[in-house]
């Protein structure tokens, strides 16, 4: 090989290393980005997340999307922390509310602009006791399916999609949940009709434990590279719509 094309070839190299690098530095930008939500929202911090998101942002719960920064602000100012809170921004006391961000998946665009993200959180929270309000506790898990996007360098929250999937008491755990024991929203819940409900609802409407449907995959098989066919025709067997 010539000293040009040895040249040309360590070059094509040294670009591939550094569009590599590139890549993994923003998998662990996005990673933080998603673990810090899950600090915020651990000791209701709920200013430092509406912070997390674009402008254009969303998010998707219990059955509504609340749309662009209004709309996230609306969740978690206007309804968490008036409903969780007292108005505070941050915890209060006996108000258990751990979010732990578990097993993601996460895949960044070719051009490095946008990136998604699969993962899990099971929650612990409750109210103590002693602390004032209704004493409660119960246990919570769901699914994510998220979408970010690069601003100015930044990464940013564009889609938070939380598939909220079963809830359980603590004393009696998940076996024994009712059968919508947390409502989805509906018509009558959205903005500005209620003036901290959704801007749109989720189609099709999600269902809660025992209902087992499987959010779709953003990533094909890992080893075949075909997409991840779903099956959710017994998903709801026994509910009745």
């Amino acid at each position: 090989m010539s000293d040009a094309n040895e040249l040309a070839a360590m070059r094509q190299e040294l670009d591939a290393l550094k569009t590599e690098v590139t890549r993994l530095n923003d998998v662990n930008a996005v990673r933080k980005l998603q673990y810090t939500y899950g600090y915020f929202i651990d000791k209701s911090q709920y200013n430092e997340c509406v912070d997390l998101f674009a402008d254009d942002g969303e998010v998707w719960f219990l059955g509504g999307i609340y749309k662009g920064k209004e709309g996230v602000k609306r969740l978690y100012k206007d309804r968490f922390q008036t409903q969780f809170t007292q108005g505070h921004n941050g915890p209060r006391y006996g108000w258990l509310l751990d979010h732990p961000q578990l097993q993601m998946v996460i895949d960044i665009s070719d051009d490095g602009k946008t990136a998604q993200l699969r993962g899990r959180s099971t929650m612990q929270a409750g109210l103590h006791e002693t602390a004032e309000g209704q004493q409660r506790a119960w246990w919570e898990g769901g699914i994510y399916e998220n979408e970010y996007v690069k601003v100015d360098g930044v990464w940013k929250i564009k889609a938070l999609r939380y598939y909220p999937f079963w809830h359980g008491s603590f004393a009696e755990g998940w076996a024994k949940t009712p059968i919508d024991f947390i409502p989805m929203a509906t018509e009558k819940d959205l903005f500005p009709g209620n003036p901290v409900g959704p801007d749109a609802l989720i189609e099709p409407r999600p269902r809660l434990w025992p209902a087992t449907d499987t959010v779709p995959f953003h990533y094909p098989h890992p080893v075949t590279g075909q997409p991840i066919v779903l099956d959710n025709s017994r998903a709801r067997e026994g509910f009745k719509d």
